[in-house]
């Protein structure tokens, strides 16, 4: 595995994983609602790139993306419990210029939700010859580990969060050492960075760094930034923030740190009280665009700006994604990227 690495996810991709809602996920009473949004994400990605699309069957789909460029899509008919193709779709290494698909065990963020079938997806769609001939299949299924969980700087650098990958629900019976030698070999990985802090109201992944802190480039980190210290996250997006600060680049500099705003507060229609996820650093980049979670709020320009400076040679596109965080997640959460080296089969 000397050869083996991690790509970033500014990494020149081959397409975008999504996980289309349908009528026996959680999205059944805001079916038509979050239709919208994933019909936006499919309509901006395949204006430049391929989009491959799980779902039951391709009829449930094609009259909801009849404006996009179908040229560039990708279907495939497979179950599934969600949509959140970021934890359940197969992380991606290359090996010796090869792509190499590692198939970890998707467990419902701890045990917390039925997977059954979003388990299955990704060798699914290896039987079906989706990834095409020259990618590998790895199975890791003996490990749970969900993309969103991990950030790389395709460098040998993982960034994460010691509450999700040492949550005793996914792999109770390993210490975090254990855990840390096995993802620096799985990776072959030279450090990971752990944050012990930091955590947003209504979340239930138990604090996916990709809700949190963002690696932009190798030397760049997007994080959240709370100011308000009567709001709850205040102490531990403060903490985090100085376990940001004290990291050093694989060269031995600072971090350049870019704060995000923290997103006004959204609450559950049906319980005013219960406050949603939402979170700017739930962003995706593909090759040509950086597609940005919005919600209706002052501060989505705010962190469109933003944004546009960290990606200057990128597009910025604000996406509405207020119906995903119905559900607990955001923009980032329901895809999944590809490197150029997977060599998709129509």
């Amino acid at each position: 595995m000397k050869n083996r690495f991690l790509p970033a996810e500014w990494h020149p991709q081959s397409a975008i994983q999504l996980t289309w809602p349908h009528e026996n996920t959680d999205w059944v009473d805001s079916l038509d609602e979050v239709i919208v949004c994933f019909s936006n994400l499919v309509k901006l990605i395949a204006s430049h790139q391929k989009v491959l699309i799980v779902c039951p069957s391709k009829e449930i789909v094609l009259p909801h993306i009849l404006d996009a460029n179908l040229n560039n899509v990708i279907f495939s008919e497979i179950p599934s419990n969600d949509t959140w193709a970021r934890d359940h779709g197969g992380i991606t290494v290359i090996e010796n210029g090869k792509a190499k698909i590692l198939d970890f065990r998707f467990n419902g963020w701890g045990l917390k939700f039925a997977a059954n079938f979003d388990n299955q997806i990704t060798s699914q769609l290896f039987q079906k010859g989706v990834f095409g001939k020259e990618t590998i299949y790895e199975n890791q299924l003996g490990f749970a580990l969900e993309g969103g969980g991990i950030e790389s700087d395709g460098k040998g650098t993982i960034l994460t969060t010691s509450h999700c990958l040492l949550s005793p629900n996914r792999n109770g019976h390993l210490t975090k050492q254990e855990i840390e030698k096995y993802l620096l070999n799985v990776f072959n990985a030279s450090r990971i960075l752990w944050l012990n802090h930091g955590y947003l109201a209504g979340d239930d992944t138990d604090s996916h760094i990709d809700t949190l802190a963002r690696l932009c480039n190798e030397t760049t980190i997007a994080y959240v930034k709370c100011t308000d210290e009567t709001d709850e996250h205040y102490a531990a997006l403060k903490a985090m923030e100085n376990e940001l600060k004290a990291f050093k680049t694989t060269a031995g500099n600072s971090y350049q740190l870019v704060a995000l705003p923290m997103a006004d507060p959204v609450y559950d229609e049906d319980d005013v009280e219960y406050r949603l996820p939402a979170t700017y650093a739930n962003f995706l980049i593909t090759n040509e665009m950086v597609l940005m979670p919005i919600y209706h709020s002052p501060k989505d320009k705010e962190a469109i700006k933003i944004m546009e400076a960290i990606f200057p040679d990128k597009k910025v596109v604000g996406v509405n994604c207020i119906s995903l965080i119905k559900q607990h997640g955001s923009l980032h959460c329901v895809t999944m990227q590809y490197p150029v080296e997977v060599i998709f089969n129509a």
